[in-house]
């Protein structure tokens, strides 16, 4: 069975890395405006099925190909990737000493022989940012590794100095909730996780 993940985004290669299973990058280069009338929820769900399916529909055989999108949540203002450093400094403002969201959307879709399914779901775990010094936030931007970043942010970098704590899955806040993902492809699979005695 073919694997696919359909994301251009370096944090979900790595995490899908600690699967151990073989798999390939394909880009979906799909139109991400967000959709009126629809939840945060459902637009992650949303966003994450459709780079899947694009990726889909342009490939043939056995194949699980995987969608995924990350959204940074904070008073129901989806904060996505900064447009600018004074955006960044905003939204770094805006994220402390107050619990904020991260959703990341799960899209499988899976061709076996004749049989096709599809599982969508999302995931979504509260992240607490501590109180950040104009200095601190000055030199974390100086970095540069905010720009592609919702929320501007990283919680895998240097930036998690400032991360108080969080309540979900860690995986789910760095771009993609493997701990699902496994559950889903681990039935179409021989993989697992053996420890030596």
């Amino acid at each position: 069975m073919k694997i696919i993940l359909a994301s251009q985004s370096p944090r979900r290669k790595e995490l899908m890395d600690l699967l151990k299973v073989d798999y390939e990058v394909i880009v979906s280069h799909v139109d991400e405006t967000l959709e009126e009338g629809l939840t945060i929820e459902e637009q992650s769900k949303r966003l994450g099925y459709i780079k899947a399916k694009a990726v889909f529909d342009q490939t043939q055989g056995d194949r699980i190909v995987i969608g995924s999108d990350t959204m940074v949540v904070e008073d129901k203002e989806i904060l996505g990737k900064p447009k600018d450093k004074q955006d960044a400094i905003r939204m770094i403002q805006l994220l402390q000493n107050a619990e904020h969201q991260v959703i990341t959307s799960l899209a499988v879709l899976i061709q076996e022989g004749e049989a096709y399914q599809e599982y969508i779901d999302y995931d979504a775990t509260k992240v607490y940012i501590k109180k950040m010094s104009e200095e601190e936030i000055e030199k974390w931007l100086e970095k540069g590794s905010w720009q592609d970043k919702a929320g501007a942010y990283a919680i895998q970098s240097e930036f998690g100095v400032f991360v108080d704590k969080i309540d979900g899955n860690y995986f789910t806040v760095v771009g993609l909730p493997i701990h699902k993902l496994y559950d889903v492809i681990k039935k179409y699979l021989e993989i697992g996780i053996s420890y030596k005695m």
